[in-house]
């Protein structure tokens, strides 16, 4: 019985993964139009001693003169240069965003990973607390808070903070919860790792972009809290913020009678909004690259369906 002859199957020529590999991890285009507002904020806050043309509450010029040479946005009621407040205004926020972001970032990432590693009561507990932040009006909380604490932009910094981390800490939670089912964290224990070592070796550098992203929605939300309560004056009255300068332009007779609105209050309205919507471009971008499958709807829901 003859044997039949197959001729030799040509070598399967390798995959290169590289490109897939990069696609995935590759930081959305949002992101970085996100990113770049912010980072122009940022250094407008941080030149703002340099770049303001006079000190925030000296008296420059008259009283609702419009936009000059010598004032690029005019002056508001009482002759205050209404750019040298309005460059104060990006310092306060950013300070804010990082100071109250971080501050929420802290709290809610310590308890939702000891929460979710403990297990247990323990865990129960603090979701039994982070349930009860949960249901608290925040609004009302912060005002009342506020109006007992004194003005103070770290007063307020620590309020927002104390007041906005559960969001955080039922995220990290569930990952911590997701991790710990991980072969190398059990391998990790049952060689005898104690949890600090575990969970600054193992679990901190998994959910990094977690927090990372987490820290930008924290921030979001102060620099919103914070507009808001400076428009209801319980803000810092020693410093010039975006909601203050709304509030001094709202309660001035007759803005809208005349051009001052245009130069006094459409700026702080315009700063607030690009500077949310910069950070929430930044945070769905973050998402995007946390969750590859975010990525790949998002990019379905903007295809325009195939015609029949």
């Amino acid at each position: 019985m003859t044997a039949t002859l197959r001729p030799p199957e040509a070598p399967v020529a390798p995959v290169d993964l590289a490109p897939a590999k990069r696609r995935r991890t590759r930081f959305p285009a949002i992101g970085w139009i996100g990113l770049a507002i912010v980072a122009v904020f940022a250094v407008l806050a941080l030149a703002a001693p340099w770049l303001s043309p006079y000190r925030v509450i000296e008296l420059s010029g008259d009283p609702i003169d419009g936009p000059s040479a010598q004032h690029l946005l005019g002056t508001n009621g009482v002759g205050q240069d209404v750019l040298s407040q309005l460059l104060s205004g990006a310092r306060v926020s950013m300070f804010v965003a990082l100071v109250a972001g971080g501050g929420t970032l802290l709290i809610g990432a310590s308890l939702g990973m000891v929460a979710g590693w403990a297990g247990g009561t323990t865990d129960a507990l603090l979701m039994r607390v982070v349930d009860l932040v949960l249901v608290i009006p925040k609004v009302p909380l912060l005002i009342v808070i506020a109006t007992y604490a004194g003005p103070g932009l770290t007063v307020l910094c620590v309020i927002i903070a104390l007041t906005s981390w559960p969001p955080t800490a039922r995220v990290v939670r569930s990952q911590v919860l997701s991790l710990r089912r991980r072969a190398h964290v059990k391998a990790a224990v049952g060689f005898g790792g104690n949890s600090a070592q575990i969970l600054r070796r193992h679990i901190l550098p998994e959910v990094g972009l977690i927090l990372i992203a987490g820290l930008v929605g924290a921030a979001g939300r102060a620099i919103t809290f914070e507009a808001g309560l400076a428009f209801l004056g319980l803000g810092d009255p020693t410093r010039a913020s975006w909601g203050a300068i709304l509030r001094d332009a709202i309660d001035f007779g007759g803005l809208f009678y005349t051009d001052a609105w245009k130069w006094w209050l459409v700026p702080p309205i315009v700063a607030v909004s690009l500077l949310l919507l910069g950070v929430t471009f930044l945070g769905v971008g973050l998402e995007q690259r946390i969750n590859p499958r975010l990525a790949r709807h998002t990019s379905r829901l903007g295809r325009r369906p195939a015609r029949p």
